[in-house]
Parts: C-alpha cells; structure tokens; sequence
C-alpha cells in the first residue's frame, strides 16, 4: 500500500526549538496554515524559518529539484513540500522525560517480533501480551508486556510462560530512547531530527 504524504512523521519543536512530539504531516500543514508554527530548515548549520506563504514559495523552488526524501502533497493550485521539522512559535512547555507507554512504542521497542517464537510480523499480526495476566494482578507496564503472535499468544492463554513451556527471547523492559524515533533518525528521511534530538525520550503523538 502507497504511503500518503500526510501521514508523513513530521518532528515538533517548542518555541525554544526543544524536540517535544511527532505528529502527521496532516496536523503540521493545520498548524502551518492557523500561524501557531512554522516549518525549519537547516542548511550549512543555519537555520531558516518560514510561515505558511513562504513556506509555499520555497516548495515551489524545491519542487523544481527535488531531493529523493522528499515528499509533497499536490493541490490544484500548487505543490507543498512536507517539512520534516516545525516550530510552534508560542508554546514554551518542556519535552517529556520518559517513553509513551502505547502500543506504537512496544510493538517499535520489539521490533515488531513475537517475543515467544521471535518471528516478525505486520502490526496488525500482533497483540499485546502481559507476561504475568492481568488475572494474576499483572501490571500493564513496560517491565511485563511484550508483543506476541496470535498462535502464541493462544498457546500461552492465562499462564505465565514457565506454566505454558515457553521462553522469551529477551526480558521486557523501559526502553532508553524512543523506540520509534531511534528507528526513524537512521534514515536519510529523517536524518534532519538529528539536530534537535539531544533529549533522547519523547513522546509520540497519535
């Protein structure tokens, strides 16, 4: 299935141009086009900001050249490149300091694999297993969940895996940095996030 543009990953900055969250391109053209941000570039260590009309112009100018990461969403009446960085020109609250516990980050800290057969598989393949069950008062918490496949999460059922006969490939646990960005920042795409991500936790919203 073909991607589209504005569900691009697009990197959120507070005022003070600290990393805070992810968002659509979807959202980010919102904000761009409402004036609550505006899009960054960087290029030879300086920054370049610009609101919603000039970000039209430098799309425009992109467009003619484009660069093979880049993406753009076509309307009647123009091209708009899909920034990869935006700025919320207001909002001054400080990035969180731990992981967002969700099932997008635990199925990205497992790689999307079963943690029992240590197959991998599509998102949509996978569940959400709590090592000791909930029936046992076990915590939903990053310590005592894992991805699972459907088979092995039936096999397994209510039991600890001990009582099932199964083992994990590796014990669950709090994931240093963001998950989903530690996967994304390896690619040209997103190779710009590099610049503003000194603060390795943040949160994804979705």
């Amino acid at each position: 299935m073909v991607q589209s543009p504005l569900t691009e990953s697009v990197l959120v900055l507070n005022k003070y141009y600290s990393a805070i969250r992810i968002v659509n391109a979807k959202r980010a053209f919102a904000l761009l086009y409402k004036n609550n941000a505006e899009a960054v570039e960087i290029d030879n260590s300086q920054y370049y900001n610009f609101d919603f009309s000039k970000w039209i112009t430098f799309s425009q100018v992109r467009a003619i050249s484009p660069i093979d990461h880049e993406t753009f969403v076509h309307t009647p009446n123009y091209a708009l490149l899909v920034p990869k960085v935006i700025r919320l020109v207001t909002y001054d609250k400080l990035p969180r300091r731990e992981v967002k516990f969700n099932r997008k980050n635990i199925l990205a800290r497992d790689e999307n694999r079963c943690q029992y057969c240590g197959r991998k598989f599509q998102a949509s393949q996978l569940s959400i297993d709590h090592v000791i069950p909930k029936s046992r008062n076990g915590k939903s918490s990053w310590a005592n969940v894992v991805t699972a496949c459907n088979p092995c999460n039936t096999k397994k059922g209510g039991r600890s895996p001990q009582e099932a006969g199964m083992r994990l490939i590796k014990q669950p646990a709090i994931p240093k940095k963001n998950p989903v960005i530690a996967d994304k920042v390896k690619t040209n795409r997103y190779k710009l996030w590099q610049s503003f991500l000194s603060n390795d936790e943040l949160s994804v919203e979705t």
